[in-house]
């Protein structure tokens, strides 16, 4: 695996969108919470190569929105680096409890997620249906329903 050095965004930097919508497809959904969250990159080779999200949601709770790694550096164990920090980040910064969700058919993502302590907690049933407006499909599967996770920290 790459040394990839993880960092929080400059504020006079750029998110890098591209990778983004690869966690999101929809930019209005990404941009819509930009200027209340904290964007992390992972750099390699003066390359942005993954990024994650965190996202104050209530007191005490922040949610991790964005995972994201480069098509051509997935499955070397960067997502898994990236969700960490975001755990070992929110626990430094004093929070409670982290949470974060995915689509029913992420059948990837839930098994990162769980391997790295997060539970299943809860389904928004239909929140792709109604939050967005193409159909998504991973896996053959049509993503539907949020599936909530979290983790005590």
């Amino acid at each position: 695996m790459k040394d990839a050095q993880i960092r929080q965004l400059r504020f006079s930097e750029q998110w890098p969108m591209p990778l983004l919508l690869l966690a999101d497809p929809s930019q209005a959904v990404i941009e819509s919470y930009m200027a209340r969250a904290d964007c992390f990159i992972a750099e390699w080779d003066s390359q942005t190569i993954g990024v994650y999200v965190l996202l104050d949601t209530r007191p005490q709770t922040i949610e991790l929105v964005n995972v994201a790694v480069r098509e051509d550096e997935q499955a070397q164990g960067l997502g898994k680096r990236l969700v960490l920090h975001a755990i070992e980040t929110a626990r430094s910064r004093g929070y409670k409890v982290i949470e974060v969700g995915t689509g029913n058919s992420s059948i990837g993502q839930l098994a990162l997620y769980q391997k790295c302590g997060f539970r299943i907690c809860g389904i928004d049933r239909d929140f792709f249906a109604l939050h967005y407006a193409e159909p998504i499909y991973e896996n053959g599967i049509p993503c539907r329903d949020m599936i909530r996770l979290s983790m005590s920290l």
